[in-house]
């Protein structure tokens, strides 16, 4: 039975550092499906190693049948999963402000967030075998998005600066209650600590 990890918060400091290569594979199958059952509880597109506590190179994502029946779990409407081990964007094009949230940030959103249209990466499965994806539109939102959590960025620092101050400014308070919220969460893990 696939675990659900708590995903960690705005104000973690292991969500703005860049995450470390995967060198030892015989984890990720294991690790890769805990990762999508907390991305399917979290009802989210996509989720980082550093989002859950890993400074590891690896992000989950899925791509979702746009209809939705009243009631229907997320799972069943999966169309394809993807998994991204030591990921490298070789190419990028085209660009257009689009939606985006982050369940780091959880209730926070900004439909102004520049990304490219399209884009090749290359990268590794669960297993460690090499593969290239060449994706547009959301998908390429999408690993965007997880990419930069690899290199310690968050969505709204891909504003425009004055929109990434309004952004700022109009959250403080949500902002400011995560950064509490993840304080209190490491405490009390460094308390279990032997």
């Amino acid at each position: 039975m696939a675990e659900v990890y708590p995903i960690r918060l705005y104000g973690d400091p292991i969500l703005r550092k860049r995450a470390r290569p995967v060198e030892d594979f015989s984890i990720i199958p294991e690790l890769a499906e805990n990762m999508f059952e907390t991305m399917f509880e979290a009802r989210g597109v996509g989720l980082a190693a550093p989002q859950i506590g890993l400074s590891l190179r690896l992000f989950v994502a899925a791509q979702y049948r746009e209809e939705e029946e009243e009631g229907e779990e997320l799972k069943s409407r999966v169309e394809e999963l993807y998994v991204f081990v030591n990921p490298v964007i070789k190419f990028q094009e085209g660009e257009e402000a689009g939606l985006e949230g982050c369940l780091s940030i959880p209730g926070l959103y900004s439909d102004e967030v520049p990304r490219g249209q399209r884009l090749r990466v290359e990268y590794q499965d669960e297993h460690g075998l090499p593969r290239v994806l060449e994706a547009e539109g959301y998908l390429a939102r999408v690993i965007q998005h997880e990419y930069d959590h690899l290199n310690g960025v968050l969505f709204f620092q891909r504003l425009p600066p004055s929109l990434r101050e309004e952004f700022l400014t109009e959250h403080r308070e949500a902002l400011t209650e995560m950064q509490r919220k993840a304080r209190e969460y490491l405490k009390r893990e460094k308390a279990k600590e032997p």
